[in-house]
């Protein structure tokens, strides 16, 4: 193939790659574990782009990174087809609709009594729903036995004792050295190759800038003191260190706005409870909060900020990821992380979202309709959203 030709069949592939990521970025309801489905119809039986077992062993390695589980699936399926241009491609196309929604709700909630909105307060009562839910769901998979419910439960304890942001980075590292001692697993040595264009150099830069940029950027933000500076350290550290998807990226950035009085708790739950209404990854709640702090730069400034982990992370372990899965240690780790990431929203559910939400028995019981309606009838999260906020408007 000469060289214009192979230069238009790479443009063909970027093209088609932005379309079908902006489809799924449009269409995706439902949270990480719902994209993954997405995913795999689109990717896998339609397009076929590649097949079950490589699929599989890419989300293996996505649920083992820290950051957003299905837009790393996107990002290295994006990198699969054009390398690391592929991979942002891919990540532009299924982020930039929510992106863009959550930041028009937060120019429409500019100069609103957020605590004086009755369907404002509705979406709180939807963000207990909605994370009751996800710990219930997360605790069946990844907290069911013995220790690992004892990981969680300690989790959960440690951070509601000692509030603070730093403990939680401790509780995860404490959990991992817990599960890489008692919850060593027997892994798949079966493992299919993957077809990537990105040399071992380039994933070896991708990980030295992650960790260099985890280490300096503190420090920066420290000793600078720019408001830009600290916000992207402050979105950066929070899509490096959170492990088990969207819904648990919620303590994390808590912490790091609301009590600095960034933003109020209103407004960081109104936020919330809109980035369950639109498709997309959830960490594009992100773009959310930097508009609200800073205008649609802020939010754009955090939004890349905290989807650069995953994009660092995952471009520089896709071409190790063969060997890593084969070691026993590594499933371990993994198990105890995600029990303390079930700690981490269990704690999360109790303070700030239902200390703050529920302080009433008629807020409880539209909280517990909501909750059967999607838990028992099935309904959609977008659906919730809109019963919440009805209900608080009617009766709050």
């Amino acid at each position: 193939m000469s060289g214009n030709s192979a230069e238009k069949s790479k443009i063909h592939r970027l093209r088609e790659l932005f379309l079908v990521s902006l489809k799924l970025g449009l269409l995706s309801f439902g949270g990480p574990t719902a994209h993954i489905g997405y995913f795999h119809n689109e990717y896998v039986k339609k397009k076929r782009w590649l097949d079950e077992k490589a699929f599989a062993d890419l989300v293996a390695l996505c649920q083992f990174l820290p950051g957003p589980a299905s837009s790393h699936v996107g990002m290295g399926i994006g990198m699969m087809r054009a390398g690391i241009i592929g991979g942002l491609v891919s990540f532009m196309g299924f982020t930039l609709p929510s992106s863009i929604l959550l930041v028009l709700f937060a120019i429409f909630l500019k100069g609103t009594n957020i605590s004086s909105q009755g369907w404002l307060h509705g979406l709180k009562i939807v963000v207990v729903v909605i994370v009751l839910q996800a710990v219930l769901d997360m605790g069946k998979k990844l907290a069911s036995q013995r220790i690992t419910a004892t990981i969680a439960l300690l989790s959960a304890a440690t951070v509601l004792i000692w509030n603070q942001g730093a403990v939680q980075i401790f509780v995860i590292l404490i959990a991992s050295v817990f599960g890489w001692w008692f919850l060593k697993k027997k892994t798949d040595n079966m493992v299919t190759a993957f077809s990537i264009d990105i040399d071992r150099k380039t994933s070896t830069i991708a990980l030295f800038l992650f960790f260099l940029l985890l280490v300096l950027l503190p420090l920066l933000s420290y000793y600078n003191g720019s408001v830009s500076l600290q916000l992207f350290d402050k979105f950066f550290r929070s899509g490096s260190l959170v492990f088990g998807g969207g819904h648990v990226v919620l303590p994390l950035l808590e912490k790091e706005f609301v009590p600095q009085e960034w933003l109020s708790k209103e407004s960081f739950l109104a936020g919330y409870a809109a980035a369950q209404a639109v498709p997309g990854p959830l960490f594009t709640f992100s773009s959310y909060l930097g508009a609200v702090i800073g205008g649609w730069k802020a939010a754009l400034m955090a939004t890349i900020a905290i989807f650069l982990p995953a994009f660092l992370l995952i471009a520089g372990t896709l071409p190790f990821w063969e060997k890593l899965r084969k070691k026993s240690a590594v499933s371990g780790m993994l198990a105890g992380v995600n029990a303390a990431v079930v700690g981490l929203l269990l704690a999360a559910l109790y303070n700030p979202i239902f200390t703050s939400a529920i302080q009433s028995g008629k807020e409880f019981a539209i909280g517990c309709i909501l909750f059967g309606t999607s838990s028992f009838w099935k309904a959609s999260p977008w659906m919730i959203v809109l019963l919440g906020a009805a209900a608080g408007y009617l009766f709050l």
